[in-house]
């Protein structure tokens, strides 16, 4: 049965939808597709590893995929209900990103490379909610 908008044109069903930057997925809930922002953090992470590869330092390398690409990866995602898995899955694509940085299969170096270097993405997502949520509270 198709759905049928008031000038009468159908409307078509769709798995996913881009609405401001953000994809809502068809649930029975509100939810959101995540796959879209780490596309984009991958792209834009491996630009920018390509540009300097290995002659800048990590600190610089790491500095710029904060500014460039982090935000790309949570665009919107305050908004988002998201599950757990999700957020393990962000997280993921960071860590990925840090084991090719440090040249290491060893996640307990890329733990303490995350806490030297302040980079905790669940975190900054949470502050980014509750930031989101207090601005736009009912009192």
């Amino acid at each position: 049965m198709n759905i049928v908008s008031l000038s009468g044109e159908s409307i078509f069903r769709v798995r996913e939808m881009r609405y401001l930057g953000i994809f809502l997925t068809r649930s029975s809930v509100f939810s959101c597709s995540i796959n879209f922002a780490r596309r984009s953090f991958y792209r834009c992470a491996n630009a920018i590893f390509g540009k300097v590869a290995r002659l800048a330092s990590q600190e610089t390398i790491l500095q710029l995929i904060k500014t460039k690409c982090v935000p790309m990866l949570l665009y919107g995602l305050e908004v988002c209900p998201l599950k757990q898995r999700d957020i393990r899955s962000l997280d993921f694509c960071v860590n990925k990103f840090l084991v090719k940085l440090f040249r290491t299969s060893d996640i307990n170096v890329v733990e303490v490379c995350r806490d030297m270097f302040n980079f905790d993405l669940p975190i900054t997502l949470a502050n980014r909610t509750g930031k989101f949520m207090d601005k736009y509270a009912i009192l």
